[in-house]
């Protein structure tokens, strides 16, 4: 039985360095789209080296994420999240004085791989440690101060780009690491999820991960058809069969795809995966535009951006408690309205826009969509399962979103006509970006459609979110089965 008390010091510090972990990761996926720019500059690369930018990071943290909280589960909660963490800052600085496109993509790749290690083990520790009176105020308090980090990061990311230049955006990551795992080590308690049985679904992780690297690169090539990329999403479709038919007949798979017979854990991941493809390819697009075409500086174009995470943080709570009473149906059907409208509302910007009267109003809308279908979203996701798979649920949500987001950042530029040199050219960029909202706002209006016509009440009793207050863009929280610490059920 955990019995570290929140008021005590070990409490605080464990806290402490879980949303540090947490954090560091966090921060990464908030603050490399304000960078592309200098990035592609600096680097020389072109469109589709940006993208790979973001998506080798997506590629690894989605594929490997609930293999992560498995071997936490395995060989010690706080052990793998000190790996996760050592290893993400190792990443970083390889990121950090990366001399080409190459070694930069490569980098964060191992990122990614890191983050799939600290991520689900930060929370892990939170359910591990604290006692079970103080476990839901912890767990409130990781994922407000999570918000916070969230918040800041457009804003760290745009001044550090700015300032000491592109490259800080990883290498801050190296004192916060070096700082994060001493404090683990010395105050955190060791847990386990029992005794080992069974073997690890290594080659489930690495066929997911193949599918999506494959299934990536395809997109993102697909302007050349070249025989490369053909044969590229060829081998990509046979991983993915691959990988569901080696979750079907493995005895102890990474994603049980028996979770799936409840109709309405499918469908709510269906709407996921609409609303976080759209959510990814803006904010990746949007950066872009606010900089390439609109001209502002990497820090303006970074704190332009914070109204969609400061909503969040401030009325998610309010909006799963409104969804508790009312239901999930009626916000995850207008949420996603609300973001498609904000999503249109950025046609507005184009050469000479105001943030004020054109940037604020969009992001006001969009952050207000957001605000009503997170945390509804979340509970429809636990409240589909049996109460002993919400952790494994919420895991494969977790990653199900990653996933639609790297694809949408890898699809979106090609629907839109998007060259390799586009972000050099802010004419160009400007109508693809256009065709572009059009394709998010359609894809949003999907999200909603589905919702309105598969989203159901939740039954009395079932699991409720213990992530009450979310600030992440990304992804929708990570929820952990409490009775085992990890996000694996």
């Amino acid at each position: 039985m955990p019995d570290v008390r929140l008021a005590s010091p070990q409490g605080r510090w464990i806290l402490f360095t879980t949303v540090l972990g947490s954090g560091m990761a966090l921060l990464d996926s908030t603050v490399v789209n304000i960078a592309l720019p200098r990035i592609g500059e600096d680097l020389d690369a072109d469109l589709a080296a940006l993208q790979w930018t973001v998506n080798a990071y997506l590629v690894t943290l989605a594929g490997l994420i609930l293999l992560g909280g498995a071997l936490g589960d395995r060989f010690g909660r706080r052990r793998v999240f000190v790996v996760g963490v050592l290893w993400f800052a190792a990443a970083s600085l390889l990121c950090g004085i990366a001399p080409n496109e190459g070694v930069l993509i490569a980098a964060r790749a191992l990122q990614g791989a890191g983050g799939a290690l600290l991520t689900p083990g930060s929370l892990a520790l939170i359910q591990a440690s604290f006692h079970p009176d103080d476990r839901g105020r912890a767990v409130g308090l990781w994922s407000g101060f999570g918000g916070i980090g969230a918040a800041v990061g457009p804003f760290l990311g745009g001044w550090l780009v700015d300032g000491p230049g592109w490259r800080w955006v990883f290498l801050i990551n190296v004192p916060l690491a070096l700082l994060c795992a001493p404090v683990a080590l010395r105050h955190v308690p060791e847990s386990s999820g029992g005794p080992a049985k069974g073997r690890f679904d290594v080659l489930g992780a690495v066929l997911g991960a193949v599918a999506l690297a494959l299934v990536t690169y395809a997109l993102i090539g697909a302007g050349d058809g070249s025989l490369l990329v053909v044969v590229s999403a060829v081998a990509g479709l046979a991983a993915a069969v691959g990988f569901v038919l080696v979750e079907k007949r493995r005895p102890g798979p990474m994603m049980p795809l028996e979770i799936f017979a409840s109709r309405q854990f499918s469908a709510v991941n269906g709407v996921t995966l609409c609303v976080y493809a759209a959510f990814g390819g803006f904010f990746f697009l949007a950066a872009l535009q606010l900089q390439v075409v609109v001209g502002w500086s990497a820090l303006a174009a970074g704190t332009a951006l914070l109204p969609t995470t400061a909503l969040m943080l401030l009325l998610s709570a309010r909006s799963g408690e409104l969804a508790d009473r009312i239901g999930p149906r009626l916000p995850l059907t207008a949420g996603p309205l609300l973001c498609a409208a904000g999503v249109l509302m950025m046609l507005r910007v184009g050469p000479g826009a105001s943030y004020a009267a054109d940037v604020l109003p969009a992001l006001l809308v969009l952050g207000l969509g957001m605000v009503a279908l997170v945390a509804p979203l979340t509970a429809s996701v636990l409240a589909s399962v049996d109460v002993a798979r919400a952790g494994l649920a919420s895991g494969v949500n977790n990653a199900a979103a990653r996933a639609a987001g790297l694809l949408a950042v890898a699809a979106l530029p090609l629907l839109a006509g998007m060259g390799p040199e586009a972000f050099r050219q802010p004419d160009r960029f400007d109508a693809a970006f256009d065709r572009a909202m059009l394709l998010c706002a359609g894809i949003l209006v999907i999200g909603a459609l589905l919702a309105a016509a598969t989203v159901r009440r939740p039954a009395p009793g079932c699991r409720r979110p213990e992530c009450r207050t979310h600030g992440s863009v990304a992804v929708p929280p990570l929820e952990a089965d409490p009775r085992r610490g990890s996000g694996i059920a």
